[in-house]
């Protein structure tokens, strides 16, 4: 009996290893795809380009004169800081401030957590432009506010200890206290 167990197990493998080798998988491709048609092709012309901007490649510098102050809109930012305005550090900025804005008040959270163009920034229930507030950056003695899309909210100066002043892209005078 054992053997013919043997026996059957052998023709079975055999019959399997036959029926494995007549599968259509294993058949060479008799029918290759026809093969593709050229594009057809323009022809190729050469030329010289002018030069970029004309001859000058620079624009005309700004006269010196009467200055006219900038129209209020919605892309005016704040002057220059003054001279007299201390450099920042992040560190210096780095906290929760007061800050006021129209005759409204919020609180602003400005951790040394990277983000953006420099850290994040947290509005706590700020009106109008400070709403979209996101990321925070110093450079030089200027704090600049940005939105989520990088866009500057405010831009800040230090008029004190733990106080700066400024005004929102909009226009619009902001304070930050502590």
């Amino acid at each position: 009996m054992g053997t013919l167990k043997v026996n059957l197990l052998a023709v079975a493998v055999v019959g399997m290893a036959l029926a494995g080798c007549q599968s259509s998988r294993m058949d060479p491709v008799s029918t290759a795809p026809a093969p593709l048609q050229p594009a057809p092709s323009g022809s190729v012309s050469q030329s010289q380009l002018p030069p970029p901007g004309g001859s000058n490649q620079f624009p005309t510098a700004p006269t010196t004169g009467n200055a006219t102050p900038a129209p209020q809109g919605n892309t005016q930012v704040a002057a220059l800081p003054p001279e007299n305005a201390p450099d920042l550090t992040a560190s210096s900025v780095a906290g929760v401030w007061n800050a006021s804005m129209g005759g409204q008040s919020c609180k602003i959270a400005t951790p040394q957590t990277k983000f953006g163009q420099g850290y994040r920034a947290g509005p706590l229930r700020c009106p109008g432009e400070l709403a979209n507030l996101s990321s925070w950056a110093v450079s030089g003695k200027q704090l600049t506010l940005y939105d989520a899309a990088g866009g500057t909210v405010a831009k800040l100066y230090s008029s004190g200890q733990s106080k700066f002043d400024g005004q929102t892209s909009g226009g619009q005078n902001v304070s930050l206290s502590r």
